[in-house]
């Protein structure tokens, strides 16, 4: 530990460690973050077992809340090897504190899970985030390999396995011009072809500037040639892969119309959830609370960036093996990163009926203007209020029943106004 901990130091936080950099064996067009090798020429992009243990023991001691979250992500973590988490596992008996509680994350593409990673997620209580973009031909639209070959059966494989250890796993899928126009047929093969029961949409937004578009448009994988820049959050147009405003407010609405009538309590989709917390007054996420900060990533060098969406020089933080992780993360440079959320947020957003459910939401989309001309304005806003003025009735039906003491999936046996129009239960019976 630091001789003194910072006074300002958060009791917790969450952090992306990122043991293989950028090094992925997909090459998914709309990966920005392939590009993030570029900050690192000539590494290996590999972590070594010596800023493991400094990562685990300087993350445990961090913590004064009695649950720590050690999460893990890339590029593809699972191209470390088994063995890498393995150790891991370890170091966190050697350095876990009494009373402290250690939750594992992964997130990964799932082309390379097999019996025995399914066998030590299971052994060891991982929550597996895994990306699927919905049935074949939607995800094999841009989620490829290296040859330019989708990667759909590999990754339907990785899931088969991880269900049959019964792996808690967290469907993680990005919406974009191939599937943004297809939300029921997305949601339903997740639902009822796969069974999965917690689902997360994640918007596709990739910026460019008017003079790099045309490269964007191409990809950022090694495919894509060696002109491919490094991305930053910089400029305000969008790759043709992009989600428009307005088209992921209707996909998500139509997700809602059908989960509310049958599939709350039973399907857990993290917006929906979120959505729920701010009609409570409560914020679990980052992107919808007022402010921002305590969600940092860690490359594989020991670098500690702002955000995960920000891994660019200008958020670098510092190396954790020069200074203790938690005084970055309590820096005053990381403190005005989070509150600058709040303090930019453009009059128009200030007025906006559904600010305090989307608190304008993440950073690094606010780059058009408001109508007035002030900048700061999200990209998504358009589609934020369409989707938010549409649940509204719904969520407040349900934070009722909450409040009372109830259950929101009551909410299932009553005809529930959307969209002006009243739809009757389709609840069925339960066992």
């Amino acid at each position: 530990m630091p001789a003194t901990r910072p006074p300002e130091a958060p009791p917790a936080f969450h952090l992306l460690a990122k043991p293989t950099g950028a090094a992925c064996n997909l090459d998914c067009k709309y990966c920005f973050f392939l590009s993030k090798e570029k900050l690192y020429p000539g590494s290996r992009l590999r972590m070594t077992d010596e800023l493991l243990e400094l990562y685990i023991r300087q993350l445990l001691e961090a913590h004064q809340a009695p649950e720590v979250t050690i999460a893990w992500q890339g590029g593809e973590p699972t191209l470390m090897g088994l063995g890498f988490f393995e150790r891991s596992i370890e170091l966190v008996q050697k350095y876990q504190r009494p009373g402290q509680r250690v939750l594992h994350t992964i997130q990964t593409n799932g082309t390379l899970i097999d019996e025995r990673w399914a066998a030590f997620f299971k052994a060891h209580d991982f929550l597996v985030g895994l990306s699927m973009d919905g049935s074949k031909p939607m995800h094999d639209a841009y989620r490829v390999n290296k040859g330019g070959a989708g990667s759909f059966d590999q990754v339907l494989r990785g899931w088969e396995i991880l269900q049959k250890h019964q792996v808690d796993v967290n469907i993680l899928c990005s919406v974009h011009a191939a599937n943004a126009d297809h939300p029921l047929k997305v949601y339903r093969f997740f639902r009822d072809t796969l069974h999965a029961g917690y689902i997360q949409f994640i918007p596709i937004i990739e910026r460019a500037t008017r003079e790099g578009l045309p490269i964007a448009n191409q990809g950022w994988g090694s495919g894509s040639g060696s002109e491919r820049p490094l991305y930053i959050q910089a400029g305000d147009r969008v790759t043709d892969r992009s989600i428009r405003p307005k088209q992921f407010g209707q996909f998500m609405i139509a997700v809602f119309d059908e989960w509310v009538r049958r599939d709350v309590g039973k399907v857990f989709v993290q917006m929906f959830d979120v959505a729920l917390g701010s009609w409570l007054g409560l914020h679990s996420l980052c992107m919808f609370a007022p402010t921002c900060g305590e969600a940092l990533a860690l490359e594989h060098n020991g670098d500690l960036y702002a955000c995960d969406h920000f891994v660019e020089p200008g958020y670098l933080l510092g190396n954790i093996q020069e200074t203790h992780l938690i005084a970055l993360v309590a820096s005053e440079r990381q403190r005005k990163f989070g509150q600058a959320k709040r303090d930019t947020l453009p009059r128009a957003c200030r007025e906006c009926p559904v600010r305090f459910a989307c608190h304008g939401g993440c950073p690094k989309d606010r780059f058009l203007c408001a109508p007035d001309g002030e900048p700061g304005l999200n990209y998504l806003c358009a589609g934020y209020k369409l989707f938010f003025k549409h649940i509204d009735p719904a969520m407040r039906r349900m934070a009722d029943l909450l409040r009372r003491g109830r259950y929101a999936d009551e909410i299932m046996n009553e005809p529930v106004k959307l969209n002006g129009v009243k739809h009757p239960s389709e609840r069925r019976p339960s066992c």
